[in-house]
């Protein structure tokens, strides 16, 4: 730590504000230990050790501490970033299980050696491990801030973030967001200057964050210096206070120094001067405290160094506990990618089927299971843009009749804000393991593309957090083209989302598929995308029986739509219709044609695959989505692994041509599959 001596430093002042000598003592001994923390840290980067990602929070330990302070375990929900030692210090985390997150250990209760160094988090005490992407925890703070309001809870969100990466478009519509919603969520800025060595004059455009937001109704911007420890306390205070209210949300904004580099792989001499540099030290928190401390008899030099040796020693013990903690086994790699999805009380082996001779279209079906599953759990909610707009249910009327049936709490529009639809959902899963929630990500899955940070961010949550947290989330998409929608109207994301770890993709093609499989999906804990091929939503081939209130069926198992012997059609969504249509076709002709269904594309029906090919000896796959690296690729590569020595034929794929899809019906035709197509490819495998 820099001696008082070495450097001239600012005078600390207490503003006036009153707080006890015990407090005072508490944020030097806090300080101190956040100090001696990253100085450890950096010694053990020197020894080849850990901390392989190191970023010190030298000149932000007045706002990290007084902020980390007044969060209280088990009851507030902290959502620390990168920088934040001194705010999980602060907030009571244990300096062993510092130290083991540092030292990449198994027994990190962050993450278990998943996550980077430097990312401190105990999700069992409620501070949330939070990932590497900056600011997007903001859109968590107010998902969580909204469950804490529906609930009656008197718990608080706390987000913290440097200044540079509210340049993201997500942090402000976390910020918007909770001002609209009046969420009890506080937002803490940290300002020191740089987003690594960008200057906060190229990042924003005012100085002091804060000033960017001021304009927000509900929510009040509070300004600090976050080098020092009274003013600190003043502005979170402040904040909390005007949470209690219930008119909103607070955004502390304060500003503090880097008295180093952003981090031990940044050369901050390269773009900061020596006189800059040297300027930095002299607003060091702890040696300004430390000297105030003396300066007015709060204690001793004798005394400081007593506590300053006990730290010490508190900090020796926990270091090599953490040296010797186990690391993480190879073995572990496998858990928690994805939990287990909603198994009927058979286990799934004979799901209920269809009831009755009634048959309902498949957006009927979709509709019918949603208010079903809400009825069943009073923890389930959903929103989405145009969900809850009186009567109209959503842009193709899937939510129909919801808002009346359960209440504005329940389901209610989501701006047009995808990362905000997507990044609040992740955030309200985390007050209560019942929660299950769905969203209309977008109006169209081709307008999900701004929410993938956070739909990347929901697959690997449960892996990252060692199994400690998983979002029960389905998104509903409507999917794919025929409707003449062109381009952001006709797009497939399955292929995209399918590559993603930690997450299931789903498919119907007809209504009894599509009721069992969402009721399936509601009921699981993790996420599910749930692709809903539009253009079937009313027609008349996707019709089927109604199932019951228990009709389930378990993901990764796919159906023989179609029996034949000698060609097998694999296919999915949209073209399941089409290939059975050419299937009907080759049949008038003496050919029989087997059309599996997959339904379930990730996880995918393997065995079931492997079983059709087998009986007929010959593939062909079809698709809507583009040919190069669609679907289709998966399934070949299947196919031609386990199936090799059962092909008569060469395995063959129709699919869209890799080009977009133009608005006109002429152009749509010519890119898609359609019937014409799946008969040729068809027609000459099964001449081979």
């Amino acid at each position: 730590m820099t001696s008082a001596s070495e450097v001239s430093l600012k005078p600390l002042s207490n503003l006036g504000i009153n707080v006890s000598s015990e407090q005072v003592l508490t944020w030097y001994r806090l300080g101190y230990m956040t100090r001696e923390i990253d100085d450890r840290a950096s010694v053990y980067i020197r020894r080849g050790m850990g901390w392989n990602y190191h970023a010190r929070c030298s000149g932000h330990e007045g706002i990290q501490i007084t902020l980390g302070q007044h969060f209280r375990q088990n009851k507030d929900f902290l959502f620390p970033y990168y920088r934040d030692t001194g705010t999980v210090v602060g907030a009571g985390m244990d300096p062993y299980h510092i130290f083991l997150n540092g030292l990449i250990k198994a027994d990190d209760p962050c993450a278990g050696g998943r996550h980077m160094s430097n990312h401190f988090g105990n999700p069992s005490i409620g501070i949330q491990n939070v990932s590497s992407c900056t600011g997007n925890h903001t859109l968590h703070g107010a998902g969580v801030a909204r469950a804490i309001k529906t609930y009656g809870s008197d718990a608080i969100a706390f987000t913290s973030q440097g200044d540079s990466s509210t340049s993201e478009g997500y942090v402000y519509e976390a910020i918007n967001g909770a001002s609209r919603e009046q969420l009890p969520v506080v937002f803490v800025v940290q300002n020191n200057g740089y987003g690594i060595s960008v200057p906060t004059d190229e990042q924003t455009a005012n100085d002091r964050i804060g000033e960017n937001y001021i304009g927000l109704k509900n929510l009040k911007v509070i300004f600090c210096d976050g080098t020092n420890f009274f003013d600190s306390h003043r502005a979170m205070q402040e904040a909390i206070e005007y949470i209690r209210t219930g008119r909103g949300p607070a955004l502390v904004s304060a500003k503090c120094v880097r008295m180093g580099a952003h981090s031990n792989s940044d050369a901050h001499g390269l773009y900061r001067t020596d006189e800059e540099i040297a300027e930095t030290q002299t607003y060091d928190p702890i040696a300004r405290l430390r000297n105030y401390i003396l300066a007015n008899g709060i204690s001793t030099e004798s005394a400081l160094s007593e506590l300053e040796q006990a730290v010490n020693a508190e900090l020796d013990a926990a270091s090599q506990k953490a040296e010797d903690a186990p690391v993480p086994t190879p073995e572990s790699v496998y858990d928690f990618v994805v939990p287990k999805g909603y198994m009927p009380a058979d286990d799934g082996l004979n799901p209920p089927q269809p009831t009755g001779d009634a048959t309902e279209k498949l957006r009927e079906a979709v509709n019918r299971t949603m208010i079903e599953e809400f009825e069943r759990n009073p923890d389930t909610y959903i929103w989405g843009q145009d969900v809850a707009s009186k009567e109209k249910g959503g842009v193709f009327n899937l939510s129909k009749g919801m808002l009346q049936k359960f209440g504005n709490k329940r389901v209610f529009n989501g701006p047009i804000a995808e990362d905000y639809i997507v990044g609040t959902a992740n955030g309200m899963c985390r007050f209560n393991p019942n929660i299950h929630v769905v969203i209309e990500a977008a109006q169209f899955a081709d307008y999900v593309w701004p929410a993938m940070e956070q739909i990347v961010e929901l697959g690997h949550e449960y892996w990252r957090t060692n199994g400690q947290f998983v979002p029960n989330i389905v998104c509903r998409l409507a999917s794919g083209g025929y409707i003449t929608g062109g381009l952001y109207h006709s797009q497939n994301v399955e292929a995209i989302m399918s590559h993603l770890p930690g997450i299931r993709v789903m498919a119907p093609a007809f209504a009894d598929d599509a009721s069992g499989m969402l009721r399936t999906a509601m009921r699981s804990k993790g996420i599910t995308f749930f692709l809903e091929p539009k253009f079937m939503y009313n027609r008349k081939e996707a019709k089927g029986p109604k199932t019951d209130k228990d009709f389930c069926i378990p993901f990764g198992k796919g159906r023989v739509r179609r029996a034949g012997e000698d060609l097998s059609i694999i296919t999915y969504g949209n073209t399941t219709q089409l290939s059975m249509a050419a299937a009907e076709r080759l049949a008038a002709e003496g050919d029989s044609v087997e059309v599996f269904d997959l339904r379930s594309i990730k996880p995918i029906d393997k065995e079931g695959i492997i079983a059709t090919v087998r009986k007929t000896g010959k593939c062909l796959i079809v698709h809507e989505d583009h040919m190069f690296n669609g679907i289709g690729s998966e399934v070949a590569a299947i196919v031609s692994e386990n199936c090799f020595m059962d092909l008569d034929g060469p395995i063959k794929r129709v699919a869209a041509l890799d080009i977009p899809i133009g608005f006109s019906p002429v152009l749509e035709k010519a890119t898609l599959p359609n019937v014409d197509s799946i008969y040729a490819a068809a027609r000459e495998l099964l001449d081979f």
